[in-house]
């Protein structure tokens, strides 16, 4: 990512100016008309199983969709590069695809007049500083949580702790640029219960997109031992 290196708040004037030139080159290049959208994700993700770490996976990806149109003819092709070059040539090869498309009298951008004029704040935007080693051990507690519930709780199908934060911008030729900031975290719990010859498996999980909101990892583990015990 060359020109937008972090991800919050402070990336969204570079990824609306982003949106801005990518109009104006679907412009230059003869377009009659274009919408863009931006998005950029970071996140930590981690899984254990039986007492044991599975999997601790970190992932940060861009990518920009354009589509264009000429008259009623629909192009669309989209790239992870932020470069002037790699932005011309994706303009390039949608305007190709709509140039060669069938005309649809349905294609094209909705009106200029339902663009919305005011966006609110609607409070998307709460990152969790979590490192991975605080990921693992809350994902730890909360299967050993389990476990310790019922003696019938003898294996697990998997704990995953996820934590997620991205920025989005969208806009069109009609001169509107919307953006936002949003997160989310999660954390799941599945066990299996055994008893008289019989295994039966279930789950609890949490999702917020407040870290602190989340349901305590031992409260997950628990309500999973005990929905699986129920069965």
């Amino acid at each position: 990512m060359s020109e937008v290196e972090a991800i919050g708040p402070q990336a969204l004037p570079a990824l609306r100016e982003k949106v801005q030139r990518i109009i104006d080159e679907a412009r230059r290049q003869g377009a009659s008309a274009c919408e863009v959208s931006v998005s950029m994700e970071q996140g930590l993700s981690t899984s254990v199983r039986q007492r044991e770490v599975e999997t601790v996976e970190f992932n940060r990806d861009q990518g920009f969709g354009i589509t264009l149109y000429v008259g009623q003819r629909k192009g669309s092709a989209s790239t992870t590069g932020s470069g002037d070059e790699a932005i011309r040539e994706t303009v390039a090869a949608a305007l190709a695809i709509a140039r060669h498309a069938s005309e649809d009298e349905f294609a094209g951008l909705a009106d200029a007049s339902l663009m919305a004029r005011e966006v609110p704040d609607l409070d998307l935007y709460h990152p969790w500083e979590l490192s991975p080693d605080e990921a693992v051990e809350l994902a730890l507690g909360c299967e050993a949580a389990a476990f310790a519930t019922d003696a019938r709780i003898r294996n697990a199908d998997g704990t995953t702790l996820s934590t997620h934060q991205g920025c989005r911008a969208y806009g069109n030729s009609h001169g509107f640029i919307g953006s936002y900031c949003s997160s989310r975290h999660s954390l799941s719990c599945v066990m299996i219960a055994e008893a008289d010859g019989q295994m039966q498996r279930d789950y609890h999980y949490d999702v917020s997109r407040v870290a602190a909101d989340l349901a305590d990892a031992a409260s997950i583990g628990r309500r999973a031992a005990e929905r699986a015990v129920r069965r």
